[in-house]
């Protein structure tokens, strides 16, 4: 009869190999949810984009904001698109504010897609020149763009409905990744000129044109995340060209169409989160084709439904390539950065020349030259932030600008991952910001121009590049999953015959 203590000693060394060699518990799959809310504005509110006021007539498209969150198990983050010119840094505060006190997620980016045909989210805030002369507050809250506090109000709730849906919405999920180029829609705004200097749209057929001053970004780069009934539940689309073919009528512009055709192919409830990539200097318009532009809506359906094709071809192939396994990672950075100061002489040529008629160009700088005057006096400086989130292979880096694309193409080449989405206008609002190169000696053109708008340090862009750098060097990227590869085969008992000739 065998010992008890030598059979006690027995279970537990038999324990004890179960337990070293069992295998490892799997790990948890990453889970993700979609979800969208409408922020249409009324007929007859402004339309942000100008320096004055412009009036909507008709809706052509909803204006949507659509939301995706992601969790890995361990962290949960938020990539949302909302169809507007911007979305400043005030109203992105108090929107992380709620969606933290709803469901405690903290890292949020919220990228507006730039459409010129949206509803008043800016350009000015309500209240925003209430501490200067009443003869700036004329200028500011009757003679240039303003956001319509109720609508404000409309477009915080409804991203934050979006948000608090898409992360109860969550479920299993597998996820693809993939990057395609579509090189037809989309250029360069900004020509070197004869005379030495660089014009923003100096007009087709000009003599006086030598050739693109920039260059543009062709990569229509793509997240699709599918569903446990391998249903696409929704993807996000990252490509870079400003939002300016104005349908006749509000609406999310050429993006619109590039949600149809997606939404053609995969079903109508598939949601589709567009991240505007870096285009300050990047329209669909081509200076140097000497053919004269389609009319608006065919314009945006050219453009919205070529990258929107584009999105879909990467989508199909990514059938064999997708991963439950999806690491996340978020870090930001929040500084301030100094405005460009008019000169006094400037500011009191202005106070002379605002006296004279509205409609010339020159009032609309002067305009402007008192506005940012003011805007000084409060604050010399602005806070800025620059957000990176991790979603596997894929690194989103945001900034707060009309981000120039050489900008964007620096980021995608040193950021150290697979695919970068450099995410412009996100998480505030700075204007244009571009290349250190436009304010020199050959410089120039209208993203230069300093304005209430437009103002910060002519560093601001490295600035913006090199804290996006430096954040995506503290994450470790995820490999883009491969395609199996295929057994060693036999050949085809049809194909493996030698010629026939009689």
């Amino acid at each position: 009869m065998s010992s008890p203590r030598l059979g006690f000693r027995h279970a537990m060394l038999v324990l004890a190999c179960v337990t070293l060699f069992a295998a490892p518990p799997a790990k948890p799959g990453v889970r993700v949810g979609f979800a969208e809310r409408d922020i249409t504005p009324e007929v007859g509110m402004e339309v942000p984009g100008n320096y004055g006021k412009v009036y909507s007539k008709k809706i052509h498209d909803p204006c949507k904001v659509r939301a995706s969150v992601f969790d890995d198990g361990q962290k949960r983050v938020a990539l949302v698109g909302i169809d507007a010119l911007m979305i400043r840094r005030e109203t992105v505060q108090e929107i992380r504010s709620l969606v933290k006190a709803a469901t405690g997620i903290t890292d949020v980016m919220i990228g507006a897609s730039h459409s010129h045909s949206s509803g008043p989210i800016g350009m000015i805030l309500p209240g925003e020149f209430d501490h200067a002369s009443a003869e700036i507050q004329e200028l500011a809250y009757q003679k240039s763009s303003c956001a319509d506090a109720g609508y404000l109000k409309k477009a915080i709730s409804a991203t934050v409905e979006a948000i608090v849906a898409a992360d109860r919405s969550k479920a299993a999920v597998t996820v693809g990744y993939g990057v395609g180029h579509e090189s037809q829609v989309a250029f360069n705004r900004r020509l070197r000129m004869k005379n030495g200097l660089t014009f923003s749209h100096p007009g087709k057929n000009n003599p006086d044109v030598v050739a693109f001053a920039n260059p543009t970004d062709d990569e229509v780069g793509v997240i699709g995340v599918w569903g446990a009934d391998g249903k696409l539940t929704g993807c996000i689309v990252n490509f870079s060209c400003h939002a300016t073919t104005n349908s006749d009528g509000i609406g999310a512009n050429w993006i619109y169409y590039t949600e149809k055709v997606i939404r053609g192919y995969y079903g109508a409830d598939t949601k589709v989160v567009f991240l505007q990539g870096a285009c300050g200097d990047v329209t669909q318009v081509n200076n140097l084709d000497p053919k004269a532009n389609p009319a608006s809506d065919d314009w945006s359906q050219f453009v919205g439904g070529r990258v929107g094709a584009e999105a879909l071809k990467v989508l199909l192939s990514m059938s064999q390539t997708r991963t439950a396994e999806v690491p996340l990672a978020a870090d930001h950075k929040v500084w301030e950065i100094p405005r460009r100061l008019p000169a006094p002489e400037r500011v009191a040529e202005a106070r002379e020349r605002i006296k004279g008629p509205v409609a010339h160009k020159d009032w609309v700088w002067a305009k402007e030259t008192l506005l940012l005057d003011a805007l000084i006096a409060k604050k010399r400086a602005v806070e800025v932030e620059v957000q990176a989130i991790q979603v596997g292979p894929v690194v989103c880096l945001s900034n707060p600008a009309e981000y120039f694309v050489s900008y964007g193409l620096q980021l995608k080449k040193r950021s150290g991952f697979p695919m970068t989405f450099p995410v412009e206008l996100a998480n505030g609002c700075v204007g244009y910001v571009p290349d250190e190169e436009a304010f020199g000696p050959n410089g120039g053109g209208y993203e230069t121009r300093l304005t209430s708008y437009s103002n910060l340090d002519i560093t601001a862009g490295t600035q913006f590049m090199n804290v996006g750098l430096e954040l995506a060097a503290k994450m470790k990227p995820a490999k883009l999953p491969e395609r199996p590869n295929a057994p060693a085969g036999k050949p085809w008992a049809y194909g493996d015959q030698p010629p026939q000739l009689k």
